[in-house]
């Protein structure tokens, strides 16, 4: 081999090298993928056979990534017309009074259901160590202000359809077993809870159906079958989409629209469109 030729497959070995760092940094964070399947609900009102239930999830806006690309992605979920709007928690980084000026304006685009839109909090959404009840307030009502009912260990039916939203696993206000107390078998529920890990514990009441959480982003980064090195969960399972909890209970995890730090790879950020069925 020539020291010609020596360079040039060493360029093109270095170009082969950095096309992967390149594509995880800067195209797959910003290449959101709408995620359409269908929901089989129990009790659902016939009236509702069809509707559009959207799930957007873990946000993070901050200065570790571009947020106007949240704005882009809202403008082209409104196109789907969405009955329900759901949103998963962490909705900022770490709390601080820039990031939610930066959320105030975010959500002047958020997307909105044209029968109900409802909201939970997760971990994030408590400041830098999760325990700031001031920094879940202030967001509570930048998501009111917006239209967004937000469900803290509460629960609420609009059209036939009863959404109990709980409050974050790793908050000082997870209550949740309050709510799943009184939770109302014979109707068409949906539970809202950011951190999948709560499906492990004592708090279910023999609850039966769905659970949207967030939290996890899928991993971010990952090789399918092989390896999903950061999981923030327990419960190493819970990683995305949908899994049969084996006792009546449907978990969905969305891989989120935003990330903590903008890297993906094999994790393209998530809007989930559901279709409501009758089951």
């Amino acid at each position: 081999m020539t020291r010609k030729e020596f360079i040039k497959r060493l360029a093109y070995l270095s170009l082969a090298g950095a096309f992967p760092a390149l594509y995880s940094w800067q195209i797959e964070p910003f290449w959101v993928e709408f995620v359409q399947r269908k929901l089989p609900v129990k009790n659902l009102p016939k009236i509702l056979e069809g509707k559009k239930l959207m799930q957007i999830s873990d946000l993070h806006v901050g200065n570790r990534f571009d947020w106007n690309f949240l704005i882009e992605s809202f403008q082209k979920a409104q196109q789907f017309k969405p009955d329900f709007v759901v949103y998963t928690g962490d909705y900022v980084n770490k709390g601080t009074p820039e990031e939610q000026k930066a959320l105030e304006t975010v959500m002047e685009n958020c997307v909105l259901g044209t029968s109900g839109t409802f909201g939970i909090l997760g971990n994030h959404d408590y400041g830098e160590n999760w325990k700031d009840i001031e920094c879940s307030d202030s967001i509570c009502e930048i998501l009111k202000d917006r239209g967004i009912t937000v469900l803290r260990n509460a629960q609420e039916e609009i059209h036939g359809l009863n959404f109990i939203g709980l409050e974050d696993l790793w908050s000082p206000n997870f209550y949740s077993l309050n709510v799943m107390s009184e939770y109302d078998s014979s109707k068409a529920n949906i539970v809202l809870c950011h951190n999948p890990d709560a499906c492990d514990l004592d708090i279910w009441n023999s609850y039966q159906g769905w659970i949207l959480s967030g939290h996890t982003h899928g991993g971010q980064c990952r090789i399918p079958g092989i390896i999903t090195p950061v999981l923030p969960v327990k419960n190493k399972k819970y990683v995305s989409g949908e899994i049969d909890l084996e006792d009546g209970r449907m978990l969905y995890i969305n891989r989120a629209i935003g990330h903590s730090f903008q890297i993906r790879f094999m994790v393209r950020p998530e809007i989930t469109v559901f279709t409501l069925t009758q089951t």
